[in-house]
């Protein structure tokens, strides 16, 4: 059954998107079937039947479509509207970082990670295969159902930090942009002639918007979507906007909380005016950084690289620990068994803008360098990642980056929602 939100007038109510809320001379592809002065967005949901033990969750919809002609696509009309569109796709600021970071606390922003992978594993073996490619146990998930997975090393080092959507014949990965063509080729090159497994790199043939914010629920029942707010972090469940499927799931890239929608370029250009519409607040991928390093969201080719093993990363969640053989175990479990883990990811609260790489020191002895750095909602604002041993500094020290650098050892909220097992525990 069909369920219709009829927003009156699309009041957009920013004036940076007021050129985007005006249907082009043409008109985006929605338009002609829509000719009312009121804008109708239709989310169908397939039948979800539940009992008391088990959930049966509808069959993913094929994200192979190609969209319509149309005149202007989802970054043709973010350009027109004044929007800093970079040369390769990147939606890189709709000049307003400051209030998109401050929505980030106070109310609700969506932004266009379209830039970031998504590859498609199906095939029968699917499971089993990525149960032995990552960290995450993948065989006590079911449709339906997501988690948090990392690639690694057979050594354990950090490739990616990846999210995985369980669908009834496939699963989906969301990966970062500078990863995917390596980890596509990577997860091909681990397939044995016997193994039934396909790998597709589909990030061109999708979009992918995330919501973040305390006001990401009111979207969502904006949205008729009401049913997924509060449910585990990866539930998902799929729908169809105008005939074109949306897939919408628990949480984002940098949180458990908000929501992620993965959809077809033909939906984008529509799905976002809606969201915006219901008090969203656009942000680019520049003030998407920002929020990254504050909420101290491991990067790769920053925090994951092959210096840092998955444990130093403090990505506990995304790694299971009774699920037997797979690439990085052997490392991994002796780690733990013998407390061998050296040093940890920190938040570093700074006085002034550090470069990345810089070291981090105490008494001027080296205990660590800086990762990443990012300034805050003011000019006077300095925040940083950066791993340091463990004997070194904890949470509340004070380190020094850098000649005249002085920092903060702080928490960050990523890492803190991680959960390493109690000393002696084995689970």
């Amino acid at each position: 059954m069909a369920t219709t939100v009829t927003l009156p007038s699309m009041i957009i109510p920013r004036s940076w998107n007021s050129k985007l809320s005006s249907p082009h001379q043409n008109g985006p592809f929605w338009a002609k079937k829509t000719p009312s002065i009121s804008s109708t967005l239709s989310l169908s949901s397939t039948k979800i039947s539940r009992s008391s033990s088990s959930t049966t969750l509808p069959a993913a919809l094929p994200f192979d479509l190609s969209p319509p002609p149309i005149d202007h696509d989802f970054l043709d009309a973010l350009t027109l509207s004044g929007t800093k569109v970079s040369d390769d796709g990147i939606v890189e600021t709709f000049d307003n970082d400051d209030e998109a970071l401050d929505a980030v606390d106070n109310g609700v922003v969506v932004v266009d990670l379209s830039h970031y992978g998504r590859i498609r594993v199906s095939g029968e073996d699917r499971i089993q295969f990525l149960h032995n490619q990552s960290t995450a146990d993948f065989e006590c998930l079911h449709e339906g159902q997501g988690c948090d997975t990392v690639f690694v090393t057979p050594t354990a080092r950090t490739i990616d930090l990846s999210h995985a959507w369980i669908m009834k014949n496939a699963v989906l990965l969301v990966v970062s942009p500078v990863t995917c063509q390596s980890i596509t080729e990577m997860l091909n090159k681990y397939i044995f002639p016997a193994d039934k497994v396909e790998i597709q790199d589909i990030s061109k043939q999708t979009s992918l918007f995330v919501l973040v914010g305390p006001r990401s629920n009111q979207v969502m029942e904006g949205l008729n979507l009401g049913d997924l707010v509060g449910q585990p972090y990866g539930t998902h469940r799929h729908f169809s906007v105008n005939g074109m499927p949306v897939t919408v799931g628990v949480g984002n890239v940098i949180s458990e909380e908000g929501f992620s929608l993965l959809l077809t370029p033909a939906a984008a250009e529509s799905v976002w005016k809606t969201i915006l519409s219901l008090g969203a607040i656009p942000m680019g991928s520049n003030a998407w950084e920002k929020l990254r390093v504050l909420q101290g969201r491991p990067a790769p080719q920053k925090e994951l690289t092959n210096e840092f093993n998955v444990l130093e990363a403090h990505l506990w969640n995304s790694i299971s620990q009774n699920k037997g053989c797979y690439k990085g175990q052997e490392t991994i479990s002796r780690l733990v068994t013998y407390d061998g883990v050296k040093q940890r990811l920190w938040g570093i609260r700074l006085s002034a803008p550090a470069e990345p790489g810089s070291p981090i020191t105490i008494n001027g002895k080296k205990v660590g360098k800086i990762t990443s750095y990012a300034s805050g909602r003011k000019e006077s604002e300095h925040f940083g990642l950066g791993y340091i041993k463990r004997q070194a500094a904890s949470e509340g020290d004070t380190v020094f980056v850098g000649d005249d650098i002085t920092g903060t050892v702080v928490e960050v909220p990523f890492l803190a929602q991680q959960c390493p097992p109690s000393r002696g525990s084995s689970s």
